[in-house]
């Protein structure tokens, strides 16, 4: 790969350049002082006048658009922090409970930038995550919030219901004045301080916040701007994703690094018209690269509901795709080919990637220049924990997506995880990661951050370990994903806390999932969990099946898709399904960043909180 010729040769002066992020062997190591923070400042002192963000405001009317540039983004930063300065001090955390916008982007730089740790959360009007919300400023305590005039309101009444919670000082965003910058006091930010807090998606354990360094962000940018090739600085993001994830944090992170913009929407926007998304991909395909970041469900529903109407003039030749934050469906991939592939969509498009917020986000991806490609292993070999390659048409083949490669600078072995002995090449394990990527530990959690971070490796492999070259007396992040290294790239087969174990077999839920869902018309694609109860004896296990109704088959009979999903994952798997429900379309609880929460599912299920077919 061409380390930064690109991106350097067409670098206004005074900006980052790429090779300053790179030892003499090619290692990432940043600059002494690379925060967030100074790199925002480079950009104020040398594109002061480019966009920094775009935001689509479809709320008030379709296309409404707000933009900063990168000096009006400093002035409010100043601002902001000045009067965040009145109420916190440094290393005091200041939670953000704003809706998605531009007020977001400054909200959590100033915070940052006024020497606390920042705490991305949400507005309190998300649907059905009160209880996240509350748990994580339980859990962070923060002093003050940020929100806006639109908002104040809600933040307010919700911070009266939490009563155990000390009440932080309120900051409306959009109601500071420009002028109270004059009151900014600069603060020195150290860059193994905290810059935030990162809650994780409480997929399936209680969310947690993960302390993540000012090191670990410029890291995981620059690992990322490598790995993805977007070296060439005309390269832009498109993002709905929420500011309160990793992944949406990362799209307004990266412009940061060298003077770019994101250009922005809501969660909701997207949504309700996936086409919008499609478009501002298209807007930004014909300014130069540009890049976005989504789940499987995300391409799969802009595949369904976001073509273009005849006539429409959309290119996306010149798109990036990254598909991620769960196992990637080569289904999603396939449909969304080949719904815009009309519209000069490319073939290497697609990045199918794996990360998670204890490494700030990015762990491996595919060559810039690479398809996505699949790799067919035999079921029951890899519920016994091998990949084995089997022809795609073989009856017990399991479709598993490359990762691609690990990041530069980044660490990730296969471990037995009762031991932490290194696995060979083909074998199921967990993945453990060393970078200056990973974060800290998790906010206020001795014990766990002990036994998650600071993981000691075990007998390395004698030929052919991925730790070589990695800190021999540096510990080791337990990801507690499931993953094999194939031809030196990484699949990643699921979750340890969501396998489905019964009568001493293990099963990955997401491949019994996709039976259920191709067994039935009746079951809405992408909306299916599959776990394990205790059996109605007390021994064992049983296997329960909870699917959403498609649209338009509310008032149709369950029996047959019930009979249907029954035989289908009892000749598929060799299970017998002890309970299948058909619910209505958002019964499945979910997590903030859209994912089915199986864990939530099953708690609900077990209580008797789900609905009845």
């Amino acid at each position: 790969m061409d380390d930064g010729s690109r991106l350097d040769s067409a670098a206004p002066k005074g900006l980052l350049l790429i090779e300053d992020c790179l030892d003499a062997s090619g290692q990432v190591a940043l600059p002494p002082g690379t925060t967030l923070i100074s790199l925002i400042e480079r950009n104020i002192a040398n594109v002061g006048d480019a966009t920094a963000y775009r935001y689509l405001d479809y709320a008030r009317s379709e296309g409404n658009v707000q933009e900063v540039t990168w000096a009006e983004l400093g002035v409010r930063l100043a601002a902001i922090g000045a009067r965040v300065q009145k109420f916190a001090g440094e290393h005091d955390r200041v939670a953000i409970l704003a809706p998605q916008g531009i007020e977001y982007v400054a909200g959590f730089y100033a915070a940052i930038k006024a020497g606390c740790i920042a705490v991305p959360l949400f507005a309190p009007e998300l649907p059905g995550h009160a209880e996240r919300l509350e748990t994580a400023l339980l859990d962070s305590r923060p002093v003050a919030v940020l929100t806006t005039a639109a908002a104040k309101d809600a933040v307010e009444n919700f911070l009266d219901g939490v009563a155990q919670l000390p009440r932080p000082q309120v900051i409306v965003i959009d109601q500071v004045p420009d002028s109270e910058g004059e009151r900014f006091v600069p603060v020195e930010l150290d860059v193994d301080r905290v810059s935030h807090l990162q809650y994780t998606s409480g997929a399936t354990r209680p969310p947690a916040g993960v302390e993540i360094t000012h090191r670990a962000v410029g890291t995981n940018l620059v690992q990322m701007i490598l790995s993805i090739d977007l070296l060439n600085r005309n390269t832009h993001g498109v993002s709905w994703l929420p500011l309160y994830h990793d992944m949406g944090l990362s799209m307004i992170g990266f412009p940061a690094v060298y003077g770019g913009h994101s250009t922005l929407m809501s969660p909701a926007a997207f949504v309700r018209r996936p086409l919008r998304w499609i478009q501002a991909l298209s807007a930004g395909s014909r300014e130069g690269r540009v890049v976005t970041a989504a789940p499987n469900f995300a391409y799969e529903w802009a595949a369904q509901r976001g073509i273009p109407p005849a006539g429409d003039d959309v290119d996306l030749s010149n798109v990036v795709l990254i598909i991620g934050s769960e196992p990637v469906s080569i289904d999603a991939i396939t449909s969304f080919n080949k719904a815009f592939a009309p519209y000069g969509l490319p073939r290497t498009a697609f990045k199918p990637s794996y990360g998670i917020a204890e490494a700030t986000l990015m762990i491996a991806t595919i060559d810039h220049d690479a398809e996505a490609t699949v790799a067919y292993l035999d079921r029951e070999q890899l519920g016994a924990g091998r990949a084995v390659r089997v022809t795609a048409d073989a009856a017990n083949a399991v479709a598993q997506v490359s990762c691609g490669r690990v990041a530069r600078s980044l660490w990730a072995v296969i471990v037995a995880p009762e031991t932490g002995a290194e696995l060979p090449d083909g074998s199921v394990g967990e993945v453990w990661l060393q970078g200056n990527n990973v974060g800290r530990g998790y906010w206020e959690r001795p014990e766990e951050t002990a036994r998650t971070f600071g993981a000691r490796l075990g007998p390395r492999l004698a030929e052919g370990s991925h730790a070589e070259g990695a800190a021999l007396d540096r510990a080791w992040l337990r990801t507690g994903d499931l993953a094999t290294y194939l031809d030196g790239e990484l699949y990643v087969a699921g979750r340890i806390a969501d396998l489905v174990v019964i009568d001493g077999h293990t099963y990955y839920p997401q491949d019994i999932e996709a039976t259920a869902a191709e067994a039935s018309p009746m079951v809405r694609r992408g909306y299916v969990t599959a776990f394990a109860v205790p059996a109605d004896d007390g021994a064992g296990s049983r296997l329960v099946v909870i699917a959403e109704r498609a649209a338009g088959t509310s008032r149709d009979d369950p029996l047959p898709a019930i009979e249907a999903i029954t035989a289908a994952v009892s000749r598929r798997h060799g299970l017998d399904v002890s309970d299948v429900r058909l619910l209505p379309a958002g019964a499945i609880p979910r997590t903030t960043s859209g994912k089915l929460g199986r864990v939530a599912c099953r708690a609900q299920y077990l209580s008797g909180e789900l609905g009845a077919h």
